[in-house]
């Protein structure tokens, strides 16, 4: 077998491909360092993921490419675009600027050999491993930051809480904190569309030892995932199951979650927060909980829309990225001593986002508002309703939607949102989808464009009944936050209390919108045509997205299909709490 290894000068970089990397345990993981040619000592911006430092960006995420340039055309300008990644920086906006960019590619991923396990223990080690060799050679600084997208920015988080020395700053954009509860099962409820796609689709087709079978590098003219050509088997043999794994870890007790789960009190690292109000699903929810939860004394939040990776490439998103770690990894003045905590581009109808500076989040100004539900009417209304009522749909199905009059002044809602509900099955267990949705004076749903789907609704939640057991010492008003550490399954009949969190959200509705709650026994499907999709992650999109939970394995119909009943009245004050900004 054979590596690359050798050091290339071009545009106006020096480029040392297939820099090993050795971890404690024997294997040698490859790196590629883009830096200045002159000699120095410059502060690093390190990856280390699955996608395959060879990728060219436009090879398999063609879609995203093509859409990200026609629409932003400032993101191709000022660079070659010849060692465009899918999901991290792109190096001839960052090494002229005197920075040195290292790409790592993941155990088991691209040219580095290993047993992949997505997100493990193991992979935080090596990646703080990569941090402090980063932070050593001859042409560092001694500074690292940690900054990408996605996967870029979900391990990130697990590698500060390993408090490397070298790490100077992350910066995580779009980055999941919590795996069961931001992406694999949603309230307990298994995410089989996203784990499943995504894992064969944009991981396992860059698995190390595909060789020959595998893409051939438009950087390098050599293959992404390494020298040598496996098997399938061999492949098979050479990786966990991601989807298997999910399906079989049902709590989050399970060592599985356990190992993955960053220990908030030890990310103390300096770090930007960038959330995409729009990443239903995936994206959102950790961004908000890892800058309230890090222990880091210095800490930002910034929220923003579009597609889930167009604005990390965007003017505006990498000048904010470079004033960042410009400040923390160069000592420079560059503004970020002013940045104000919060930075949110507010939502308005119509693609319309407007920045404004906040302090804190959730926002100490927030009026929070028990909007009740009323079954009789299938209202939602600041007043409970006076008699006993209840409403009742199929497990499985559509469910009910419950609707404000027109809104008679503009409406801001921004921030966490939380529901009560009284809930009876005719079944030992009932899965609860929670869309929080917008309609026009004509009654027309308003969807946005979202991280993924272009038809996103406001805000989504979700919660298996059995897993309705509350932490009290995390838990808020405005965001209840569930155990997962044991299934307590209904009494058919019984009616239980229960609190459902709805993800962060931001929109500003005019005077006459109206707000809806819908309560179904499945995942959100947007009235109009299916969207096309991204080659990557399946086709004909309704609403969600790849965000499907639909496995029959983990939502057998005998469990699940039964009757279900919301209940509410004075007794039993089921609301809708929403973030009202006045």
């Amino acid at each position: 077998m054979s590596y690359r290894e050798v050091s290339d000068v071009r545009d106006g970089m020096r480029i040392d491909w297939d820099a090993p990397i050795p971890m404690d345990d024997g294997v040698v993981l490859r790196s590629d360092v883009y830096r200045p040619v002159a000699e120095g000592r410059w502060p690093v911006i390190l990856t280390y993921g699955p996608y395959g430092k060879w990728l060219h960006f436009d090879d398999l995420y063609k879609d995203q490419w093509r859409i990200m340039c026609e629409t932003h055309p400032e993101v191709p300008t000022g660079s070659t675009n010849k060692y465009q990644c899918w999901e991290v920086v792109d190096p001839e906006k960052w090494v002229p600027d005197g920075y040195v960019v290292v790409r790592v590619d993941s155990r088991g991923c691209g040219r580095s050999p290993g047993v992949l396990d997505i997100w493990s223990g193991r992979e935080a080690r090596d990646l703080a491993a990569c941090v402090e060799w980063a932070g050593v050679q001859p042409w560092s600084s001694g500074k690292v930051g940690l900054n990408g997208i996605s996967y870029y920015a979900m391990n990130q988080w697990q590698c500060a809480a390993l408090q490397p020395k070298h790490l100077a700053a992350i910066c995580t954009w779009e980055g999941a904190a919590d795996f069961y509860r931001d992406m694999a099962r949603h309230g307990g409820i298994l995410c089989n569309g996203f784990v499943d796609g995504w894992s064969r689709s944009q991981v396992y087709t860059l698995q190390n030892g595909r060789g020959t079978r595998g893409f051939r590098s438009r950087m390098t003219g050599d293959w992404v995932s390494g020298p040598e050509t496996l098997t399938e088997e061999e492949l098979g043999a050479n990786r966990r199951d991601f989807t298997s794994d999910c399906v079989a870890a049902r709590l989050d007790t399970d060592p599985y979650w356990r190992s993955r789960m960053p220990d908030w009190s030890k990310v103390e690292t300096p770090l930007l927060s960038a959330a995409n109000w729009g990443g239903q699903g995936l994206h959102p929810r950790g961004n908000f909980e890892g800058f309230v939860r890090a222990a880091s004394s210095q800490k930002w939040l910034e929220c923003h829309g579009l597609e889930h990776w167009t604005h990390f490439y965007t003017d505006y998103g990498v000048a904010l990225q470079k004033r960042f770690f410009g400040h923390f990894l160069k000592g420079e003045d560059t503004g970020w001593s002013e940045q104000p905590r919060v930075l949110l581009q507010v939502r308005h109808v119509g693609e319309r986002y407007v920045p404004r500076a906040e302090s804190e989040w959730p926002l100490a100004r927030t009026r929070w508002t028990a909007l009740h539900l009323d079954p009789g009417g299938f209202a939602l209304s600041e007043a409970p309703p006076a008699e006993d009522a209840r409403v009742t749909y199929a497990g499985l199905g559509d469910g009910v939607t419950f609707m404000t009059p027109p809104l008679e002044r503009e409406t801001e809602i921004t921030g966490p949102i939380a529901a009560k509900l009284f809930v009876s099955s005719s079944t030992e267990d009932a899965d609860l989808f929670l869309v929080v949705r917008a309609f026009a004076p004509d009654m027309k749903e308003v969807v946005f464009q979202g991280a993924l789907d272009p038809h996103t609704p406001i805000a989504q939640g979700w919660l298996r009944v059995s897993h309705r057991k509350l932490d009290p010492a995390l838990s808020r008003p405005y965001r209840p936050y569930h155990t997962h550490d044991e299934s307590q399954p209904m009494v058919p009949g019984e009616i239980y209390e229960v609190d459902v969190e709805v993800w962060p959200t931001c929109v500003v509705l005019p005077k006459g919108y109206r707000v809806a709650l819908s309560v179904r026994g499945r995942d959100y499907q947007w009235g109009g045509e299916p969207a096309g999709g991204l080659e990557t992650l399946g086709r004909g999109w309704t609403g969600v997205g790849p965000f499907r939970h639909d496995d029959p394995r983990d939502r057998p119909p005998r469990v699940f299909g039964g009757d279900v009943t919301l209940h509410a009245g004075p007794q039993r004050p089921a609301h809708l709490l929403l973030p009202i900004i006045p």
